[in-house]
């Protein structure tokens, strides 16, 4: 295998927290490692909502921190939501200054949204349903103009480097296969900030290559994994036929759409107080059932939006018109899908993993901020605030500061051992039959037994490998806590086992004994 070594900082993924991240470790050299077209693929630039942060003049980060700790089911580390809250407003203000194109009031204020949970509005948006794309827009121009990063595009990394002690570097194959093997690059230090794992199920949100891979790497490298189980389910994905499956912004339902059935009925009015502003996992459920009673759930934007919905919510006018559908005159026919991984690699207050030399940020980390639920819009924020953290973190790590450093010149576009696509339909059909909105034992038990039988089936492939060790932490963290609790919901074990919980913490190889475990029981 070829190797090279480079005195950059070696950045995995290229979404909010990569870029911002990248920026931040300013001077040192660095390394962006993008499968896709710089600002393209990653899941931070699909984001409707906003970034949430206490802007309006009656809110406060208090306030913040206290709805964070509220959806968090019991989960949330109470420092860390208290830490969070207090920074946000710095990085609006932050994006601000690099040209994020916020919506903004006659007086200069910002345009605040309120989303589920959230006791104030307090997302701030672009456009309506634009932030993440106008967001991604300005940071990706930045990183284009900033001289210490290169960007190596249309390159995915497959595999740690260890020198036994500490991570070193990564391995990294092209997106095309059947050129040439396998290319290791060694640097200074490594974050990961490559995006969840909502791919690994059969209806999501995310955008195609968001499958676990990064999540994959690090515990197959012999990180913790932390909340593993607690997978985030959208109730508002537009139930269209299309893969990945659009989403209707929550931001509708802030401004009075309302959730209904086949019958005329607003669901939602007899299952929480807040109805379809209750927290996400009860909302997700709630549409879940109605979708499997047949009672086809919808989206009813018509009385409290109308037309406005065709300016005011550009991305979901699109997908509506891409689907046929005409949101001003009908309902939108919505399923609740998988959106956004909770649990990812265990990390410090500064972004530091169980391993040495490896740093993880962004949706990929799992930091205690958002518990067995995420709070609405938290998602961006914890990619900005751990993406700096962890820049600094690297920074104060290196013992000198390389401001120059050679590009990293592959030798040749790199091919890559490509998963079988029948075997990756088999393990995401198995995630959503067995460890989805509603799992029991039974069908943990058989998902567990199918991802095993995948990997044997492919042995040699670390795209594959890297999908199926993180469907194995999910089943295996699932099946483990006998509990429901936020997004983790068991109709064998119904109930929480007490207001507050504890953090799961999993490495591969306890994963793997779970694994083995369950397929000698009866599913």
């Amino acid at each position: 295998m070829t190797a090279i070594d480079s005195a950059r900082v070696i950045v995995v993924g290229a979404g909010l927290a990569a870029q911002y991240a990248a920026l931040s470790l300013a001077p040192h050299p660095v390394l962006v490692i993008s499968p896709d077209p710089l600002g393209e693929g990653a899941s931070s630039a699909w984001a409707q909502g906003g970034v949430a942060a206490a802007m309006g003049p009656d809110d406060s980060p208090e306030a913040h921190a206290r709805d964070t700790v509220r959806a968090g089911a019991g989960t949330v580390d109470p420092r860390v939501a208290e830490d969070v809250t207090a920074e946000a407003r710095a990085h609006i203000l932050d994006l601000t200054r690099m040209g994020a194109p916020f919506d903004r009031t006659a007086n200069g204020g910002y345009v605040l949204s309120r989303e589920a949970a959230h006791s104030f509005a307090r997302v701030v948006r672009v456009r309506g349903d634009q932030a993440g794309a106008e967001i991604m827009r300005a940071l990706t121009a930045q990183v284009r103009e900033a001289a210490h990063v290169q960007v190596l595009e249309g390159v995915l990394a497959t595999r740690l480097l260890s020198d036994g002690g500490a991570i070193t570097g990564v391995e990294v194959a092209g997106c095309e296969n059947g050129l040439t093997a396998p290319v290791a690059i060694r640097g200074r230090a490594v974050l990961l900030a490559g995006g969840g794992s909502g791919g690994l199920y059969a209806l999501t949100t995310n955008p195609p290559r968001i499958r676990g891979q990064v999540i994959g790497m690090a515990a197959r490298a012999g990180a913790e994994i932390a909340d593993a189980e607690f997978v985030q389910f959208h109730p508002t994905a537009i139930a269209c036929g299309l893969d990945p499956a659009p989403l209707a912004t929550e931001a509708l339902r802030g401004e009075g759409a309302t959730l209904v059935n086949n019958r005329g009925e607003r669901f939602m009015l007899a299952i929480h107080p807040d109805a379809e502003l209750a927290p996400r996992d009860i909302v997700a459920r709630a549409v879940y059932a109605q979708t499997q009673a047949g009672l086809a759930p919808a989206l009813d934007t018509r009385a409290a939006i109308g037309a406005r919905l065709l300016t005011d919510f550009p991305a979901v006018a699109a997908a509506c018109q891409r689907a046929g559908l005409d949101p001003v005159a009908e309902t939108i026919p919505v399923a609740a899908a998988a959106h956004y991984h909770m649990g990812g690699v265990r990390t410090d207050a500064c972004g530091r993993s169980s391993l040495p030399g490896l740093w993880a940020c962004g949706e990929a980390a799992s930091t205690g901020l958002h518990g067995a639920n995420r709070l609405a819009s938290n998602g961006l924020l914890e990619a900005l605030v751990y993406g700096r953290r962890c820049a600094l973190s690297i920074s104060q790590s290196l013992r000198s500061v390389a401001t120059v450093a050679a590009p990293v010149v592959l030798p040749d576009r790199p091919g890559a051992v490509e998963p079988a696509s029948a075997l990756v339909a088999r393990l995401r059909q198995s995630m959503t039959d067995g460890a989805g909105v509603i799992r029991n034992a039974d069908g943990l038990q058989r998902t567990l037994a199918v991802i095993a039988r995948i990997e044997a089936a492919q042995p040699d492939c670390d795209a594959l490998l890297n999908m199926t060790t993180t469907a194995t932490l999910i089943a295996a963290a699932a099946l483990a806590r006998r509990e429901s609790r936020g997004a983790q919901f068991r109709s064998d074990y119904p109930e929480p086992a007490g207001v507050t919980g504890t953090r799961s913490v999993l490495t591969l190889t306890e994963a793997k004994e779970i694994r083995s475990m369950a397929r000698k029981e009866p599913a």
